[in-house]
């Protein structure tokens, strides 16, 4: 049995019930459930549909999210999450380049670094040397005046943990910022790299060993074993090459607002709702938000 989740911006809220009712009969599906009435809706069916990513390509246009997944087990008891562009809405690397003054040539490399085209060690090691000398207080000004979160993280964060689920903040970018937004959010625990300072100032290279796609697939695996629990349990969410990894090794591993190249190597695939997408495709109604 699958589950058929479609979902649209919770500020834009413009999912008809026509839509869903058309697709359900079209799929043959069960009755349609909403999980939030004009935002979220699911019924079940007993197959994946052949035509799955064709009805994709015109819901996207129309704005709204498809997603069938197993209906087993989607309901999960880990969240795994990248943080720059997944938790937060910037890159954190990227605003500290721009008090740095150098922040159109270190975005290039990110978004280089995150679309697949450059090493991620390299792109990482490559975009802290430009950082030298910066000062170390600068992070806090950054954290205070550029760093947003994004809409829905304090829903999803507080619905899962209130239901028994665990969740890691697994960062290509640094424990300076994880640390605010781990304790901000109520991660159970985070990871990240960390900027090197001397005399105040950044050094300009980045603690060893770099955390990128393999660790964050270590991560993965030895949580899920302190816990006791199976990667299938777990809901990882990401928007970059590095987080492939972990993306493909959990049980539901979802595409937020995505790289391209991220995008054709996930089938769970969130564009248009935030992140009470997360929750939706677990089955959690809004009501039942913590």
């Amino acid at each position: 049995m699958f589950t058929v989740t479609l979902l649209t911006s919770p500020t834009n809220r413009n999912l008809e019930m026509a839509l869903v009712e058309n697709l359900r009969n079209a799929w043959g599906g069960g009755d349609a459930v909403w999980l939030a009435i004009d935002e979220a809706a699911e019924f079940a069916i007993p197959q994946r549909p052949d035509n799955q990513w064709d009805v994709w390509n015109d819901l996207q246009v129309a704005g709204v999210d498809l997603i069938v997944q197993p209906t087993e087990n989607r309901c999960k008891k880990m969240l795994l999450a990248d943080m720059d562009s997944t938790m937060i809405e910037q890159e954190c690397i990227d605003e500290l380049a721009a008090e740095a003054g150098v922040g159109p040539r270190v975005a290039d490399i990110t978004a280089r670094a995150m679309n697949g085209e450059l090493d991620f060690n390299e792109a990482l090691t490559e975009r802290v040397g430009l950082l030298k000398g910066l000062s170390e207080s600068v992070i806090d000004k950054v954290l205070e005046d550029r760093i947003t979160l994004m809409p829905g993280g304090r829903a999803l964060l507080s619905t899962m943990k209130a239901n028994g689920a665990y969740a890691a903040l697994v960062s290509g970018g640094f424990t300076a910022f994880t640390a605010r937004i781990a304790t901000e959010l109520g991660f159970d625990e985070n990871r990240a790299n960390t900027l090197l300072v001397a005399d105040g100032q950044l050094t300009g290279a980045p603690g060893l060993p770099i955390l990128g796609k393999a660790a964050k697939v270590t991560a993965l695996e030895e949580i899920t074993a302190k816990l006791g629990i199976f990667e299938e349990d777990v809901l990882a969410v990401g928007d970059g090459a590095n987080d492939l990894g972990m993306l493909g090794r959990a049980g539901t591993g979802v595409a937020l607002h995505a790289k391209p190249s991220v995008q054709k190597e996930c089938d769970v695939r969130v564009n248009h709702g935030d992140l009470t997408a997360l929750l939706y495709l677990q089955g959690y109604a809004r009501d039942q938000f913590s």
